[in-house]
């Protein structure tokens, strides 16, 4: 069997969010002003859903590089927006 390792930048990246989910901030300005914090820590399941969709939004290069590191992080960021104030009206 083949193992393949993820790559450096890509690892780098899923570290740099678990440090800022850790922290308390998910690093995006659009959940600036809600309180998020505590709902990811009472609901595991918001914080799996957090980086279920950074992971699968994520893309790498052949390199292994990000490609869309921001953008990721911004869907991230807006599925705990809408999971802590709710559906859009």
């Amino acid at each position: 069997m083949t193992t393949v390792r993820l790559p450096t930048a890509a690892s780098g990246t899923i570290r740099r969010i678990a440090a800022w989910v850790a922290r308390g901030w998910v690093g995006h300005p659009l959940v600036d002003d809600i309180e998020y914090w505590q709902t990811l820590t009472d609901e595991p399941t918001a914080m799996e859903h957090l980086f279920a969709i950074f992971a699968n939004v994520l893309q790498l290069g052949e390199d292994g590089e990000p490609l869309n590191e921001e953008y990721a992080e911004r869907r991230a960021a807006t599925s705990v927006f809408q999971y802590c104030t709710g559906p859009a009206s």
